[in-house]
């Protein structure tokens, strides 16, 4: 029961088995798939991409990020998509863009909902094939694990948001400070107003007071929303709807944002799929015409909604 015995969970990993419990306790949070692809780059070993991805993974899966303690179904699933573009094996650099998600199952369901999605196109870095990886939160040296640091935390973060309202606050404050000192690496995807969707903006939306929104949002929507379907599906639904009002609030607090428009872009599907058929007309017609607003590039789907 992901997050929600996170409580009792502690007190068996401070406590030790209590009558028949045997709960194996661990620090690591995610349960991260990684996966390079270079089909793009000719000429070079696949010894070096192989070694990456398997560092890669130890470093994100064997690290323990938080205080925090999971049970192994616990850990939060996410993903890290890599694709190389260039591979120059004399300075050991790599030009590459990063597709990366994050997930979370849904309560008394099978499903499986994505909780974040996105494109990095700035995933630039040094890599010598064997060399460890390496992080200081205050000490940063190098823009891979620097990267995949952020990422880390970021995916915790956004996960504890959908258990509890503004839940990953702590966390994602690290996240900052990795944003923050990364900046004087000088390499691109950190920096303040070069791209409105880069690692910054991400994170300094998401984090802005105008924005606090959005991120109820994310708790109304998974927690009282998607985790009620399966108890009371109308229940569940007039949730979302709500959730979907602080969306378009988020939306209208900060309209040069990036992030109402990139969730409908990954809950797409879901949200026509929450509300096609379902509900009442009027209803529908409000939601539509939100998702429209923020997202008229996917007016085909949305136009769903409303028969």
């Amino acid at each position: 029961m992901h997050k929600l015995t996170f409580l009792l969970t502690s007190v068996c990993c401070l406590f030790g088995n209590i009558g028949n419990w045997n709960n194996t306790c661990f620090a690591q949070e995610l349960n991260c798939s990684v996966k390079i692809i270079h089909s793009q780059v000719q000429g070079s070993s696949n010894g070096v991409f192989e070694t990456l991805e398997n560092a890669i993974t130890e470093f994100m899966n064997n690290h323990s990020w938080t205080e925090l303690q999971y049970q192994k179904v616990e850990k939060i699933d996410c993903s890290l998509n890599i694709t190389v573009k260039k591979y120059d094996a004399s300075t050991n650099m790599f030009t590459a863009e990063l597709v990366y998600q994050v997930s979370r199952p849904v309560y008394n369901s099978s499903y499986v909902t994505t909780v974040f999605s996105m494109k990095d196109p700035s995933f630039n870095f040094a890599y010598k094939e064997n060399d460890p990886l390496e992080f200081n939160e205050n000490n940063l040296d190098n823009n891979l694990t620097a990267m995949l640091a952020y990422y880390a935390y970021l995916f915790i973060g956004f996960d504890l948001d959908t258990y509890s309202e503004l839940g990953g606050t702590e966390v994602l404050h690290v996240a900052e400070n990795i944003l923050n000192n990364a900046q004087l690496l000088g390499d691109p995807g950190w920096k303040a107003f070069d791209n409105n969707k880069n690692r910054h903006a991400i994170l300094n939306d998401y984090m802005e007071s105008s924005l606090e929104p959005f991120r109820q949002m994310m708790y109304k929507y998974h927690r009282l929303g998607l985790d009620e379907m399966a108890a009371n599906a109308d229940r569940g639904r007039a949730a979302i709807s709500e959730a979907i009002d602080l969306l378009k609030e988020s939306h209208s607090n900060k309209t040069l944002s990036q992030l109402p428009q990139i969730f409908t872009d990954y809950k797409r599907d879901e949200i026509v799929n929450i509300y096609s058929g379902h509900g009442t007309e009027k209803e529908r017609t409000a939601v539509a015409d939100i998702v429209s607003n923020i997202n008229a590039s996917l007016n085909t789907y949305w136009n769903k909604i409303r028969k």
